[in-house]
């Protein structure tokens, strides 16, 4: 074995392990030494672990490599490659994936979903299982690798050293013995935080998920009510304590279940993975919680006939609680304008919605049918609401189609009202960016109304009305927010009938299992 680098000390602990060595730094020939090392029939493999921009390193390997020798790059250089390099000795080169065969693959990693071991025999499972094997009995000896050592609490201080100009190998992160930490200690699940307290008789809301639309979207919509944020959950804890610091809340935890055991705690907002939001919505009814749940409601029939018997045993023990769904669309101002502008006109209505997506990538979550239930269950639903909403009537039909690609997630839905409006959802993921995002347009008795993505208004035809400008595309999430907890702390009005929720849930399931 051969090791080259700059670097002495490191060097000096690879001759430790029984290495020859080069030492670039000293002016040092790679490719000769590696000849000679080689006896001059050039090296059978070279891995390359090195971080640089420089193309040299993947030009020396082949250099030094023997005739159909093999190059593997670990580390990161640069990738312009010699063609006579490689076609003179038929070298072959690979970049290596970390950890092995069934890294960043979501059915391997998440699903465990193992490959045979006939097929492949070293997976990122079985390579940690040997590496643990030798450490356990002492075939493999990283102790000389270790150059610094941290307690946990320094973890700060240890990644500051990674990133500076000190000399560092491998950096070991101590946590503390029993006789340091109680064992109780360390398994707590939740932390206590400094945040501020509402008043009394407020809305006292615990959040149960913390990703990227809870903390830059609907945290911030809850917190502008006024409502007390009283605790917020994550499964690792991490961004749940980052969200808890920032945004006031008063607890952070990774034990969901406290939430609903929780007695302070009278309303839970869901913003988890779509998989969990049913049977989570069902356990906060059975709590005694208010529920308001990012959409989907639900991903099947079983589901929403559960949550609607939950929510009939509360009323049964009178309990009046309210379970709302993030519908934002419908309380955004310009949407609360064509509703009221609409009331005055009897005919049936025609309604165009033109939703230019954007493309998913097909492993993205939001599109496996087991957890994200697909885009049209997962976003689709938003605008099945909307025109819901809008015609004011039940629908009574609906009809679909996709565009034949690999997701489902290019489609027209049709909706028939049953005061003879109709609808159609244009739902597509294969569109340009600089074109609007959302439009609706709706033609009623001689007049067009026009809506660019919840901003502008416009008014074709329409006595008395022009034009509606406003320039906060958040505005119909807070006043979302603001009715549930307007409603947990006043009780009265539902800001969206549980009939409605079901009925938009029920066809959105439908329209998603037609397009299969």
């Amino acid at each position: 074995m051969l090791g080259i680098d700059l670097d002495a000390e490191k060097l000096a602990l690879a001759r430790e392990f029984g290495a020859e060595v080069v030492n670039l730094a000293a002016g040092e020939d790679p490719v000769a030494a590696a000849q000679a090392f080689a006896r001059g029939r050039g090296v059978d493999a070279v891995l390359i672990t090195a971080s640089t921009k420089s193309n040299a390193p993947v030009h020396q390997a082949a250099l030094m490599s023997r005739k159909r020798g093999r190059i593997v790059l670990v580390g990161v250089t640069g990738l312009e490659l010699s063609r006579a390099d490689f076609f003179e000795k038929e070298l072959t080169f690979q970049v290596s994936c970390s950890y092995g065969p069934g890294r960043y693959d979501t059915n391997y990693e998440e699903k465990g979903q193992d490959y045979p071991v006939g097929y492949v025999r070293w997976t990122e499972q079985r390579n940690f299982e040997a590496v643990l094997d030798m450490l356990s009995d002492g075939r493999l000896n990283v102790q000389p690798l270790i150059s610094h050592r941290f307690p946990i609490d320094a973890s700060e201080d240890a990644y500051a050293l990674i990133g500076g100009a000190e000399p560092a190998l491998g950096i070991l992160l101590r946590y503390p013995t029993p006789a340091e930490k109680p064992e109780v200690e360390v398994r707590r699940t939740s932390v206590r935080l400094a945040g501020s307290h509402a008043a009394a008789g407020a809305a006292a809301l615990g959040f149960i998920g913390s990703g990227n639309y809870a903390t830059a979207v609907l945290i911030p919509a809850f917190k502008a009510t006024g409502a007390r944020l009283k605790v917020v959950a994550s499964n690792g804890g991490v961004s749940g304590l980052h969200a808890g610091r920032k945004y006031g809340f008063e607890a952070s935890t990774t034990d969901t279940d406290s939430i609903f055991a929780d007695p302070q705690v009278n309303a839970v907002v869901i913003t988890t993975r779509h998989d969990s939001h049913a049977a989570l919505v069902c356990q906060a009814l059975a709590a005694g919680k208010h529920v308001f749940v990012e959409k989907p409601l639900a991903m099947n029939h079983e589901e929403l006939a559960a949550i609607e018997q939950a929510h009939a045993i509360a009323v049964a023990t009178g309990r009046s609680l309210v379970v709302m769904v993030g519908f934002n669309r419908r309380f955004s101002p310009q949407v609360q304008k064509i509703r009221s502008l609409l009331e005055g006109t009897r005919a049936p209505k025609a309604f165009v919605m033109t939703v230019n997506a954007g493309a998913i990538p097909s492993e993205h979550w939001t599109q496996d049918l087991a957890v994200g239930g697909g885009r049209i269950i997962g976003e689709g639903c938003h605008f099945i609401d909307l025109l819901r909403f809008l015609a004011g009537v039940e629908i009574t039909a609906h009809h679909s189609v996709r565009l034949q690609a690999a997701t489902a997630d290019t489609v027209t839905i049709q909706l028939a009202f049953a005061d003879g409006s109709i609808g159609t959802i244009h739902y597509f993921a294969n569109g340009s960016k600089s074109y609007p995002k959302e439009r609706l347009e709706v033609f009623a008795a001689g007049r067009v109304l026009q809506l660019d993505n919840f901003r502008k208004l416009t008014g074709f035809g329409w006595p008395g009305f022009t034009k509606m400008n406003l320039w906060r595309q958040d505005k119909g999430q807070r006043n979302c927010a603001g009715m549930f907890v307007n409603v947990v702390e006043k009780g009265g009005f539902t800001p969206i009938p549980l009939a409605e929720v079901l009925e938009v849930s029920r066809i959105s399931i439908e329209v998603a299992a037609n397009l299969r």
